[in-house]
């Protein structure tokens, strides 16, 4: 149990980096031209919420809730 939750830990770190490239590769206005300022901070936020939204499930696959979630968001958030 202690060596499938270490992996997803690891598995979180290293796809942190990847969520991040395809944020900023997605961030491209109606026009396509590249998102720049206050859009593109509020946009890159957006993404990463979303992102990690998708990661926040427990090692039994159910989602998180309460002070686990907040924690996970705010550290994958960081991360990402």
């Amino acid at each position: 149990m202690k060596r499938i939750i270490l992996a997803a830990i690891i598995a979180t770190f290293a796809g942190g980096t990847a969520f991040a490239q395809s944020c900023e590769t997605k961030a491209v206005g109606k026009d396509g031209k590249a998102l720049a300022g206050a859009a593109k901070t509020s946009f890159m936020k957006k993404c990463k919420e979303e992102a990690c939204e998708a990661k926040a499930v427990s090692a039994d696959g159910k989602k998180l809730s309460g002070a686990a979630k907040s924690s996970f968001m705010k550290k994958c958030e960081q991360d990402a």
